[in-house]
């Protein structure tokens, strides 16, 4: 099967997209997932932008939203987000929608048991805000070093089970998986169905083969849970602080070559 192969935009950091979109299109891409940057992105020009150069919009994903904060005002101003967010995606054509708790917060301010539940609520929240549009969400299960809250596949399996929406699918991650998961390809086969979105970078985040990831597995994985969905890139030049992708002088050229290095080894492995 020859999967549709996409970025997140997110790893050219703040520039223009017209520039994330020439090198999307330089790296042999066929379409992004877009950041949520709903203040100061116009969608209708987004998408002409994108469609320029060849891309569809598969996915989003989300900016700062903390969804299971116990404070109250943090937590609405975060679906205050998400709903915003559901008339945003619409004018680029109805794509996945990426949710997650608070990327950085890795332990609770309340209480595990209390802010699961709040994220259980604010999750079922965001599915009907995206039904009343149209819209499906997948929730991305992070690592420990990003989150406090679904770091494996059964622990997002659980989460689906809980939150009972039937719009509600997973986004499993390569590199995250190679940090929680005993086994990331088996990981993939147990979520099944369930699976409907998936990332891609190697065990050190770099382009694919320039780690250890056995991705010739999880290919065969995403195969036998017949995933048809595209394969997002989340690619990242090499340096400290793992929460912006600017790496200093030239890293976007090097998320280019990843991504072309990427594109290139998951064709060979696919085929």
């Amino acid at each position: 099967m020859k999967r549709k192969l996409g970025c997140c935009t997110w790893i050219f950091g703040d520039t223009e997209l017209s520039v994330t979109a020439r090198h999307a299109r330089k790296a042999g891409l066929d379409g992004v997932e877009l950041f949520g940057d709903i203040r100061r992105t116009d969608p209708v020009q987004a998408r002409n932008i994108l469609e320029n150069e060849g891309l569809t919009v598969f996915s989003i994903t989300p900016g700062d939203a903390d969804i299971s904060h116990p404070d109250e005002e943090i937590r609405n101003k975060a679906l205050a987000y998400y709903d915003a967010l559901m008339d945003w995606a619409v004018e680029l054509g109805n794509p996945l929608i990426s949710c997650h708790g608070q990327v950085t917060r890795i332990k609770p301010v309340s209480s595990q048991e209390d802010e699961d539940g709040l994220l259980i609520d604010a999750t079922r929240q965001i599915c009907g805000y995206a039904q009343k549009r149209g819209l499906s969400v997948v929730f991305e299960i992070l690592n420990r070093y990003e989150t406090h809250q679904v770091r494996t596949v059964q622990e997002g399996l659980k989460l689906l089970d809980a939150v009972g929406a039937g719009n509600l699918k997973l986004l499993p991650d390569a590199y995250h998986m190679n940090i929680e998961e005993q086994n990331p390809a088996a990981a993939l086969l147990s979520g099944g169905e369930s699976v409907g979105l998936y990332h891609a970078a190697d065990s050190n985040r770099a382009g694919v083969g320039e780690g250890h990831t056995d991705f010739s597995a999880q290919i065969q994985a995403l195969d036998q849970i017949n995933y048809t969905g595209p394969v997002i890139f989340e690619v990242n030049a090499p340096g400290p602080n793992p929460f912006t992708p600017d790496k200093g002088t030239g890293f976007r050229d090097i998320v280019e070559a990843q991504l072309q290095k990427s594109v290139r080894g998951f064709r060979a492995l696919a085929s």
